[in-house]
């Protein structure tokens, strides 16, 4: 009977089940989206290996008829990554990468369609510089990790010359490299994955609960309708476990529906650098069904929960009396319940073992539960005190005093999210300096590093870089090996050449001028021994083809300091000026310029990047950073940006519905107060009062639960707690600016709503 009225009660049946169901099926269709996160990051994963062009930890195979020649040419672009690789097959069965079906000729490449397309756009002029090929086919799904990343392969010529010198180019008989077996989980990033979804899933689980009640106060009046012609309570209780049953179901059909939008939708759409094809996004089977088994029980249970506090009599539903004061004592469990799971595990985490999952879990859920118990009571409390104020204040407070219940569930998802989120940004915060390594690259000296192959001079290279635009200075720097004989040393030493102003970037001289030769301190005494007969680049184990160029140490060679470079390297060995090197050993030695750049000059890294493009099609330049954190928690942390992203986009969405549900609700009492002459300004304003107590409260109340379970978890991590009150304020704002939106949204249907033939009935 319940599931009958849902769909046979008329225009308002349909539209408080389509109400119901849109708001179930948003929350439903967030939920298989992040039942399919997992899979997604390990599809990108899974990608990224297949087409890896080298062996990890294994010999390169020699060379043969199905070898492929691989350089590494990925560039950056305005802070974007591109990846780029030359090919040369060596033989007619070179194996091909995943994603094309033939190999670029040289001057030709194979691009992704989102190269493609910022390669055609105006604003790609100094890319299309760097990539001077024709375009003539595409990169397949295949052979990316996805839809929106910059990839291209082009024909590669004569790397046969680069293959030894450090270039980056690999000689490889297969792609599809083995996945290195998994580390051990780090307790405090397992941790933080579990806290990332419990504070992502909680917010939508409170949303469907509140969807699930949508009507609740019209539907209570239609059973008390039932109770006249002979329902009982339990009869009544049952009907509206059917009504709701109802609308969970039409709720996991349009769950099931957006969800597939939503999954072509991602395919063209990039999040913080992330972005996945369609067909990445598969929810696991089992928890999708523990999704549409899940979602009905619940909305069952939160139906007959909500009932319990209200009387349906045959004359009536005594909800329309001042409700009994909420109770306090046993809504403060839920939060020192979770306070006590996690207290238990405080210290651990880093050297003191690893965090009880479940414990973990079911402490956050206490925790941010207890918000949605709390909110209520506060909400209650506060407007019972609000009285005096202009008519728009009152109408707003004597709504508030009749159902402050209702305007909680409002705001209830709201405040958990952004509870959730300053939690978080507090335990990220703490915790990232473990996870984030000092390059001891120094900024204030060189700004990009270029690599040098040996077959490129590097005299040469320095020249033409330090003419470019936007170039202050380069220090150019090549880099060769000595040992005791020429065929697998014994005892070996760095050699560094450069001019004395180059040399100086390196170490303390005492004096310089050209043809002189430096031993660093700490350089074997033997080897710096004057008059040794040494060898300039012998053959060593892994390079069997060096120049072997004899060398001995001259009379006067001088003792020198060694300084870090800005690269952050300390050399050891010796120092040469350019002309004390023998020509044979300079024309096999590599190196690296560092540049100082004007950064005041626009776009500056990639008129730098075209240039040495145009001197070598090998060198990649690369821009310093002071730090840099590990793979595994900038992963973490982009997937709490794209779940974020999402959270906050349903809980709009949700608002949205659910105040055009009470809006609905209310049209009547807003027809009334039209008609006797209230002006729509007062009652705009009411609405606005209306949602904003509520959203201050639970903003507030948010805020103090958010940062008691931030310093619970960083006192978990064994990490100081510190309040970042930027981020505080900014989570907290954010989370208002939402809800601002989603009110500024309402005002056109309730303008709609505010005319006298409202107050029309059939």
């Amino acid at each position: 009977m319940g599931v009958k009225f849902a769909f046979t009660g008329g225009r308002e049946g349909w539209i408080r089940v389509l109400l119901t169901g849109v708001g179930v099926g948003l929350g439903v269709a967030l939920l298989l989206l992040t039942t399919a996160i997992p899979n997604a990051m390990q599809t990108r994963e899974d990608r990224e290996y297949a087409r890896l062009a080298f062996a990890l930890g294994g010999p390169e195979p020699a060379k043969a008829d199905n070898t492929l020649l691989v350089a590494e040419v990925s560039t950056e672009f305005r802070g974007r990554e591109v990846l780029g690789r030359q090919l040369e097959p060596e033989g007619l069965r070179a194996p091909l990468p995943p994603g094309i079906k033939k190999f670029p000729a040289p001057g030709e490449m194979l691009v992704s369609p989102a190269l493609k397309e910022l390669l055609e756009s105006k604003d790609a002029k100094l890319l299309r510089e760097r990539l001077p090929y024709r375009v003539t086919g595409s990169i397949g799904e295949s052979g990316l990790i996805g839809s929106a990343e910059l990839a291209y392969y082009t024909g590669g010529q004569n790397l046969a010359k680069y293959h030894d010198d450090d270039s980056g180019v690999s000689r490889i008989d297969a792609f599809n490299v083995q996945k290195p077996p998994s580390k051990e989980t780090d307790p405090v990033l397992l941790l933080l994955v579990l806290t990332v979804f419990v504070v992502l899933l909680m917010p939508v689980g409170v949303f469907i609960a509140a969807a699930v009640r949508f009507g609740g106060e019209r539907r209570d009046r239609r059973l008390a309708a039932l109770r006249l012609v002979g329902a009982d309570s339990r009869m009544t209780r049952r009907i509206a476990a059917g009504e709701a049953l109802a609308g969970a179901f039409l709720g996991l059909l349009f769950g099931i529906g957006f969800f597939l939008i939503g999954r072509q939708i991602a395919g063209s759409v990039e999040l913080f650098e992330i972005s996945v094809f369609p067909s990445y996004l598969d929810p696991a089977p089992v928890l999708a069904v523990l999704i549409a088994v899940a979602v009905p029980a619940a909305a069952v249970v939160v139906t007959l929960l909500a009932l319990r506090g209200v009387v349906i009599e045959p004359l009536g539903v005594m909800r329309t009396a001042k409700p009994a004061r909420r109770r306090l004592w046993w809504r403060l469990l839920l939060p020192l319940g979770g306070l006590g799971l996690l207290a238990q595990m405080i210290g651990k985490g880093k050297k003191n073992g690893e965090f009880n999952e479940y414990m973990v879990t079911g402490g956050v859920i206490l925790l941010l539960v207890g918000i949605t118990a709390l909110l209520p009571w506060v909400v209650e409390a506060v407007v019972a005190r609000l009285n005096s104020g202009p008519v728009s204040w009152q109408l707003a407070v004597r709504r508030l005093q009749l159902s402050s219940g209702t305007a909680a569930r409002m705001v209830n998802g709201i405040a958990v999210a952004v509870a959730g989120a300053i939690a978080l940004q507090m335990l990220f915060a703490g915790v990232q300096d473990d996870y984030t390594k000092p390059t001891g690259q120094d900024l204030s000296r060189a700004q990009m590093e270029l690599f040098v192959p040996g077959s490129v001079p590097i005299a040469d290279t320095r020249r033409q870089l330090a003419d470019t635009r936007g170039v202050r200075g380069a220090v150019a720097l090549a880099d060769t090996w000595l040992g005791d004989r020429a065929k697998e040393p014994k005892a070996t030493a760095g050699v560094t050449v450069g001019d004395c102003a180059d040399l100086r970037e390196v170490a303390k001289l005492p004096s310089c001028r050209e043809g002189d030769v430096f031993a660093l301190h700490g350089t074997e005494p033997e080897l710096a021994a004057p008059g040794r007969k040494l060898v300039l680049d012998p053959s060593l184990d892994g390079d069997p083809k060096g120049a072997e160029v004899p060398w001995t140490v001259p009379r006067d060679i001088k003792k020198a300091e060694p300084r870090t470079d800005p690269s952050g390297w300390a050399r050891e060995g010796f120092l040469m000026t350019t002309s004390a090197l023998p020509t044979a050993a300079a024309e096999t030695a590599s190196g690296y310029i560092y540049l100082k750049l004007d950064m005041a000059v626009p776009d500056v890294s990639e008129i730098v990047r075209n240039a040495a493009v145009k001197i070598d099609p090998l060198a990649v330049p690369r821009m310093f950073t002071e730090g840099e954190r590990t793979t595994e928690f900038d992963s973490i942390r982009t997937g709490l940006f794209v779940g974020a992203a999402c959270v906050l986009a349903l809980i709009g969405a949700s608002l949205l519905v659910s105040q055009l549900e009470q809006l609905r609700e209310r049209r009547k009492l807003l027809s009334s107060l039209i008609a006797f002459g209230t002006r729509r300004r007062t009652l705009t304003l009411s609405v606005l009062w209306q949602t904003a107590i509520p959203v201050a409260l639970g903003l507030l109340l948010a805020t103090m639960v958010g940062l008691t379970l931030g310093a619970v978890l960083l006192k978990m991590t064994d990490t100081a707690v510190t309040v970042d009150w930027l981020s505080v304020l900014a989570m907290t704002g954010i989370g208002a600016a939402v809800v601002l939106a989603v009110t500024a949204l309402s005002v056109p249907p309730l303008l709609r709503l505010m005319r006298p033939d409202g107050l029309r009935t059939e």
